[in-house]
């Protein structure tokens, strides 16, 4: 009986520290996940919040003052591109061609943010567009469902309109001098992403190309080898990463290729 009074103290004070240690151990997880926000669940706005980071992310997030693109040029050349204007938001009213205004309207238009970029060389111009939309996760599958199944981003009469920078490069950037552009309906996040490029001599183009096709097995045509398509997509494509950034810290899944 001694000896078994006298182990009970020692076989309590084992099964606390346990208790403690187990405690400690949980803490520990616990403040892991705190501080890396990996709670078994994603980290991610909800879809109907993500049409709201127009107004919640930082101008200079959404449209980088200068984009670095290491391999986006013709030939996998290094572009770089420099932000000279930024339109105020608004309705999208006016930012498409007719048809592509109508084949866009179902999504809705929640708000328009626009800026234009020109090249390190002063040679082209782009401006690139970022469409909130109102659709909800379904509709904006099957929206890029039909600009994949129908081609329409490669159509000419479905071309975005560029935003023209007083004072700027982009001065004399209209319709006519439209030379390659991009429309990437994402299915994701409720916004439509597009780009659209131009000689910033303000040179009128009379066939201008998709940047799939203008950056890719189209090597002779102006947009082509002015690398005008490559512009285009590329400054698409990073503008794409940031709103995913913004969408669903730390992750860049789904860029450019993927939509």
């Amino acid at each position: 009986m001694p000896e078994r009074a006298a182990r009970r103290p020692v076989r309590t004070a084992a099964a606390a520290l346990c208790l403690v240690l187990g405690f400690g151990l949980l803490g520990g997880a616990a403040a892991g996940t705190w501080l890396t926000g990996d709670s078994g669940g994603s980290a991610a706005v909800g879809y109907a919040e993500a049409r709201s980071l127009w107004r919640e992310t930082p101008v200079d997030t959404l449209f980088p003052p200068v984009l670095d693109g290491s391999g986006a040029g013709p030939g996998q050349a290094d572009r770089r591109w420099v932000r000279i204007g930024v339109a105020p938001d608004g309705g999208c009213a006016g930012a498409f061609d007719p048809l592509l205004a109508r084949v866009l309207s179902p999504a809705g238009c929640e708000r328009l943010l626009r800026a234009t970029y020109v090249d390190e060389t002063g040679s082209g111009v782009t401006t690139v567009g970022l469409l909130f939309t109102d659709a909800d996760r379904a509709e904006m599958r099957a929206l890029r469902e039909r600009f994949d199944r129908e081609g329409l981003a490669r159509r000419a009469d479905l071309m975005p309109r560029p935003h023209a920078v007083p004072g700027t490069a982009a001065v004399g950037f209209g319709d006519a001098q439209r030379a390659s552009w991009t429309v990437r309906p994402l299915a994701d996040v409720p916004v439509v992403v597009y780009a659209v490029s131009g000689f910033a001599d303000g040179r009128a183009v009379e066939d201008p190309r998709p940047a799939d096709g203008a950056g890719g097995t189209d090597r002779t045509s102006a947009p082509a080898e002015s690398g005008l398509g490559h512009d285009a997509r590329g400054i698409a494509d990073r503008i794409e990463r940031g709103v995913r950034r913004a969408a669903a810290p730390g992750t860049t899944e789904g860029t450019g290729k993927d939509r």
